[in-house]
């Protein structure tokens, strides 16, 4: 039974090329694999889940995105276990991206929640967290 579960995720993003350079490692280090390819988009899918990535319209880029604003704070996901949250961990820090709380990380959601939080080129939020 499907009802309930998530179909898709649409992201109007300000660089869609700096977007899916940044997706794209990450999408398919966690089992995503890419579905659709267009000028102004581009999407991957894992299982019947998709995520998309759209170019904001230049007359829309005036405002940027911020996640404490109204609206997405973060995109959360599982990893395969700890040691995979480390390997992505290093693969973002080799990549130069900053990753957040580092100060309490991985524990930084709490002593049981074992994760790594960062932000992709528009500055959303993104968790990849172990499984108990």
């Amino acid at each position: 039974m499907k009802r309930g579960l998530i179909h898709h995720i649409e992201i109007y993003v300000s660089n869609l090329e700096m977007s899916t350079m940044f997706w794209e490692s990450l999408l398919e280090s966690l089992g995503y694999f890419k579905d659709q390819q267009w000028e102004l988009g581009v999407s991957w899918k894992l299982g019947d889940t998709y995520l998309v990535f759209v170019q904001t319209e230049e007359r829309y880029l005036d405002v940027a995105y911020h996640r404490k604003r109204t609206g997405l704070n973060h995109l959360a996901f599982y990893a395969d276990s700890k040691e995979h949250v480390d390997q992505l961990t290093l693969q973002l820090k080799d990549q130069g991206v900053t990753v957040l709380y580092e100060e309490h990380h991985p524990y930084a959601g709490g002593e049981s929640h074992y994760a790594v939080y960062f932000e992709d080129p528009d500055r959303i939020k993104v968790e990849i967290v172990a499984p108990l």
